[in-house]
């Protein structure tokens, strides 16, 4: 038996965290450079805000009823995430962390009614320890578990804790699950299971396999097993290693003067840089891209692209951000509008790999290369300590292309000049 425990309208929650007077308000957030919704409340949700949608477009809604906008504050969110998956491993022996509002517990051994208790327990003690509200969807595999999820969020009744053990439940459940919404179909699967006159996952459940096996493969098997009760899909304790890391952004203006590209790129290497010591990996390859605004006259479009190899595999700063540089000089072009970039890292290996390697084959910077692992070490002890960007690489400018966040809350957990203060 899975459990799905899902934190509720995640970013609007942070939000109100620290913010309790935005309890029974109209709530949303907005993704990077404040341009299409990315959270709301139950209450904006009622009045008609779709997910996705762009907030200039819904400005006389917002405003007719009050509804509080946030800019995106994803280090808190962050923060808070991994508070809640703390205290998560606290109260059950084995999770999976499915994203960052998302979680599996293994409640093997469990009844029904223990289980309903043991998540009840959940919900209380994440709500009294960091203030996030949760669902909680219980089933006999991790598939039936997001089903019951959905009901926990969806039906007042369930007050938050949905069990999916008995036929009749499981019957109930699928049948109002368009099959758009199983976990693992996608839009193009969806699309052509429709064709197939398969529209609820109940449908699904009882396709033809063969018909499954060919048009979706083992893929789309594991999936009809799982909805039919047969666990396919195990705890993954262990998350598999990143092939890949992406850092971009959209620009709050315009950019046309290649200096503030390269204090942009240089930002976006650092951070990819970061997330891969975090990881304990190296890179060995770079990627660079620029583009124009899409809305551009196609004369003034222009999407620029460029991998590099790295020397060694690397996970320096300053390393990954020199060959960022290179790669940047090689495809920007003067006369554009440049909207965009963003920095990619792949050909990921174990940073130990990177070591023994530098080891069987040392060259003229193995020295230095061990002054620079510690220098790192140094930059994240001192961000840590201090909070993002206390100490950085001086190419990395983060102050004239920002994107825009005119509604921004406060970084109450992860900067010290955010932190409330009482009385």
């Amino acid at each position: 038996m899975f459990a799905l425990i899902d934190c509720n309208n995640f970013y609007v929650s942070c939000e109100r965290v620290f913010n309790p007077a935005l309890t029974g308000k109209p709530v949303v957030v907005l993704s990077n450079n404040d341009g299409c919704f990315i959270a709301r409340s139950n209450e904006a949700k009622a009045l008609g805000l779709p997910m996705g949608g762009p907030a200039f477009k819904f400005r006389d809604i917002l405003k007719k009823h009050h509804v509080r906008v946030f800019s995106a504050n994803f280090p808190l969110y962050g923060d808070m995430s991994s508070r809640v998956m703390v205290t998560l491993a606290d109260l059950a022996p084995e999770i999976e962390i499915y994203s960052i509002d998302e979680a599996f517990v293994d409640l093997g051994g469990f009844s029904r009614f223990g289980a309903s208790g043991y998540a009840a327990q959940i919900r209380k003690t994440l709500t009294r320890h960091t203030g996030i509200p949760v669902s909680i969807g219980i089933g006999s595999t991790k598939t039936l578990a997001k089903a019951a999820n959905r009901m926990a969020k969806k039906k007042p009744g369930y007050d938050g804790i949905c069990i999916l053990s008995a036929p009749e439940e499981i019957h109930e459940a699928l049948a109002a699950l368009k099959v758009e919404d199983i976990w693992g179909i996608g839009r193009q699967w969806s699309k052509l299971l429709e064709a197939g006159n398969i529209r609820t996952a109940l449908d699904y459940s009882r396709a033809p396999a063969p018909w499954i096996r060919k048009h979706l493969h083992l893929p789309g098997i594991r999936i009809q097993e799982e909805l039919n009760g047969h666990s396919c899909l195990p705890l993954e304790q262990v998350r598999p290693p990143k092939q890949s890391i992406c850092t971009s952004r959209s620009f709050g203006r315009t950019i046309t003067a290649l200096d503030e590209l390269q204090q942009a790129v240089a930002t976006f290497a650092g951070k990819c840089a970061e997330k891969l010591r975090k990881e304990n990996s190296a890179t060995s390859m770079i990627t660079v891209f620029i583009c124009s605004s899409p809305f551009n006259e196609p004369q003034l479009k222009y999407w620029g692209t460029r991998t590099m190899a790295m020397s060694r595999p690397s996970q320096d700063s300053i390393a990954v951000i020199r060959a960022a540089d290179l790669a940047l000089a090689s495809i920007f072009r003067q006369g554009y509008n440049y909207k965009k970039a963003g920095v990619i890292v792949s050909g990921l290996i174990p940073a130990q790999s990177a070591e023994k390697e530098l080891l069987l084959f040392p060259d003229d910077t193995s020295t230095g290369n061990n002054r620079q692992k510690r220098l790192m070490e140094a930059m994240d002890r001192i961000n840590h300590q201090y909070g993002p960007g206390a100490i950085r690489i001086a190419a990395e400018n983060a102050e004239t292309w920002k994107p825009n966040q005119a509604n921004l809350s406060e970084h109450y957990t992860t900067s010290w000049s955010g932190i409330i203060t009482v009385g």
